[in-house]
């Protein structure tokens, strides 16, 4: 049953690609580019730029070279790993993930430049995908140093609180984010793609909407702030704009920058959810999707799951219940691992040698501070690990997932997947 699990998070990982929403979403005949109900001429503009951002920014420019032709196109990749070759007429900037690094502030830099350089005869075709927020970043008070900002995010990022939460204060604290590139790029026509990673009711928390009218606001910082103790946290240049009420308000829906602007998703974790849905119908479970523990802390959401799990077993044999977004994990004093993991050994735990088998993995091949998406446990696996001298508590308590799945074999290690539609959980009864 590990081996399923993984079968149906592989496939679901195969049929929610960029390569194939591209092909459903984005076409270009004579020169006509369509994106979703959208049509742009584009030898009606005296330029076309395009800015992909993300762990998705290679791969969404390459798709979308396919489409248009690649020696009409150019434009700024910025993404997180080193793609395979870099394409021709498009600069490249290695940004950091989680956090950010000199490369995304340089990659901001350029971006900004490029967009300001831009009238109101040219197009701008935004490709946004997840990690935006770090892989692109520049700070918008200049005491901000590098080291203060790579401190602000660790602390974000280790908080606990909800992605839209974090990126709230992302927004607020960014030159580029919470629509602030599109006031750069103002006046030209813009157009957005969007590869979310994000729930799908908040699509400007996706890389913290730089294209996008923020619902977020200043007062909500200062109250997310104080709700998470994170004052106290930040390193001294983040907190003094915070103590002074200091913090710029970002553009709202009204802003002239977005009076030609339009946004699509055209790949969501909503996709991946179907796709998993469809492989386990295929493999003979009844299959149920539950996706409300979304953003949740990863004990409750195990506690959530495991019970709604039992409750279908005895409706039908054989049940499946998918569950997409991301719980939250509080790290404290962590080891290797990341909040799939750290899922899937809190369901062991509870599980003990049910006939229960739990898979959780990011979709972008990468699960906290580990090598691994993710990883998978069943009734075997508490004894597997005494076995092999390993203590589920342990792990658990020391936030040390990664060793001890790897130990087991039981870790789900695809690399970088160029993709990012948050997280599937899979958990299959029989």
């Amino acid at each position: 049953m590990r081996d399923t699990a993984r079968e149906i998070f592989r496939h679901a990982l195969a049929e929610a690609s960029i390569a194939k929403a591209f092909a459903r979403h984005v076409h270009c005949e004579r020169g006509v580019l369509r994106v979703c109900e959208d049509l742009y001429d584009l030898q009606a503009y005296s330029r076309v730029l395009v800015i992909s951002i993300g762990k998705a920014g290679h791969t969404m420019a390459e798709a979308l070279t396919q489409q248009v032709g690649e020696s009409s196109l150019e434009g700024i990749v910025a993404c997180s790993v080193e793609p395979p070759a870099q394409m021709r007429g498009f600069r490249y900037f290695r940004g950091g993930h989680p956090t950010p690094n000199a490369e995304s502030i340089r990659a901001a830099t350029a971006i900004r430049k490029a967009l300001e350089a831009q009238t109101a005869a040219s197009l701008v075709v935004f490709m946004l995908s997840g990690g935006g927020s770090s892989i692109v970043e520049q700070p918008i008070d200049d005491e901000i140093s590098l080291d203060h900002l790579i401190a602000t995010y660790r602390t974000l990022v280790h908080s606990g609180a909800p992605i839209a939460e974090i990126n709230a204060i992302r927004k607020h604290l960014s030159a580029v984010k919470g629509g602030r590139l599109a006031q750069s790029a103002f006046p030209a026509q813009q157009v957005s793609l969007l590869v979310s990673d994000v729930p799908e009711n908040t699509p400007d928390a996706l890389a913290s909407g730089p294209t996008m009218p923020d619902s977020t606001s200043v007062e909500d910082c200062y109250r997310i702030a104080e709700k998470h103790g994170l004052l106290r946290q930040f390193p001294p240049s983040t907190r003094e704009l915070f103590e002074r009420n200091a913090l710029e308000e970002t553009p709202k829906s009204d802003d002239q920058a977005f009076y030609r602007s339009r946004w699509w998703t055209i790949l969501s974790n909503q996709t991946a959810v179907e796709q998993a849905k469809a492989a386990a119908e295929r493999a003979g479970f009844t299959v149920h999707v539950d996706n409300s523990c979304d953003d949740w802390d990863y004990e409750l959401a195990a506690e959530y799951l495991l019970k709604r799990l039992r409750e279908l077993r005895n409706e039908s044999p054989h049940v499946c219940l998918v569950s997409g977004g991301e719980v939250t994990v509080k790290v404290t004093n962590g080891g290797i691992g990341g909040r799939n993991q750290q899922f899937v050994l809190a369901c062991a735990a509870k599980t003990g040698r049910e006939n229960i088998t739990v898979l959780s993995a990011g979709t972008d091949g990468v699960d906290g501070n580990s090598p691994a998406a993710g990883a998978v446990a069943d009734g075997s696996t508490v004894m597997r690990a005494q076995s092999s001298g390993l203590e589920v508590g342990m792990a658990l308590e020391k936030f040390d997932a990664y060793p001890f799945f790897s130990a087991l074999g039981d870790a789900i290690e695809t690399g970088p997947t160029g993709n990012n539609l948050r997280d599937l959980r899979i958990l299959l009864a029989y």
